[in-house]
């Protein structure tokens, strides 16, 4: 008996291994190894034709905070997270409640609400580069309706990183919306009827029972508007270009200058493992605090 329990245990262990070997040999190949490995890298010094790559510890990270360019990328970056992501998930929200009430025209505002969506950021970025174009943009000739001079609004210190803001808003906003629609009718209707009967306002209704209903699918956009904001940079390339004088780049963007541009693989690594410190922590935080704060029907 104890034979055949162990040989049954044992076949379960195979057949729980062989179910999980596809799931661990993408996560070994894609993010468990690039990991380990941009480690490593980070570890060891630029190499070149007259110096060869030797091991410097924790020199290039040392060397990253001493970079007053770093601190910029790393300013505008808290910026650019700290705009993008409340109100991008407030606006969808927004968008979300009026899109699921019984309005006229229904499907067409969710398509239209959802059209930026999927527009390919490149093209977003071109078609927005047609608004901020000094003298010619939309921006300008409609400004010049009111006497209001040229802005140069991609090529200003003051302008630029604002400018790539509004254009990220308009590209994510739509695809949160989707999110929060879907949440927003999986709400069983008695709850409205309740409310209603015992006299609730709209605003109550909303505040009280909507809002709480929908804290798991907040966590959910929260935490990938969190990843957008480090990780969507395609627009930088069309618009800026992390211009002028740094005043619009992020993160992401000048771990690919560094790389590719630069040619420092070490001080691109070493950002990208700060990154990805960063991020993880953010993510222990919402496994181990947030969730449990959280009711999930």
């Amino acid at each position: 008996m104890s034979t055949h329990a162990n040989l049954e245990r044992r076949r379960q262990a195979i057949y729980g291994w062989l179910l999980l070997s596809p799931a661990l040999v993408l996560l070994s190949a894609f993010a468990f190894y690039p990991s380990i490995a941009t480690l490593w890298t980070s570890l060891f010094s630029r190499g070149t034709r007259r110096r060869p790559v030797e091991y410097v510890g924790f020199e290039n990270y040392s060397d990253l905070f001493a970079d007053p360019t770093f601190w910029l990328v790393v300013k505008n970056n808290l910026m650019y997270a700290g705009v993008t992501i409340p109100v991008s998930m407030g606006i969808a929200l927004a968008m979300a409640l009026w899109a699921n009430g019984k309005i006229r025209a229904r499907g067409f505002v969710r398509t239209a609400y959802f059209t930026p969506t999927v527009l390919p950021m490149i093209a977003a970025a071109n078609l927005w580069l047609f608004f901020y174009t000094p003298g010619l943009g939309v921006l300008d000739q409609i400004g010049s309706v009111f006497g209001l001079p040229s802005v140069n609004w991609l090529g200003q210190p003051e302008t630029a990183l604002w400018a790539i803001i509004i254009v990220t808003i308009w590209k994510e906003a739509g695809f949160f919306m989707i999110f929060y629609l879907a949440a927003l009718q999986t709400i069983p209707e008695e709850l409205k009827e309740a409310a209603d009967i015992e006299g609730a306002s709209r605003w109550t209704y909303t505040r009280r029972i909507v809002l709480p209903l929908l804290m798991p699918t907040t966590l959910f956009i929260a935490v990938n508007a969190l990843i957008n904001s480090v990780k969507l940079i395609d627009h930088l390339f069309i618009l800026t270009k992390g211009g002028p004088s740094d005043a619009s780049k992020l993160l992401l963007y000048y771990i690919w200058e560094m790389a590719f541009a630069f040619f420092d693989a070490p001080s691109a690594a070493a950002m990208t493992v700060m990154v990805i410190v960063v991020l993880a922590i953010i993510a222990a935080i919402k496994f181990s605090y947030l969730d449990k704060r959280t009711h999930y029907q």
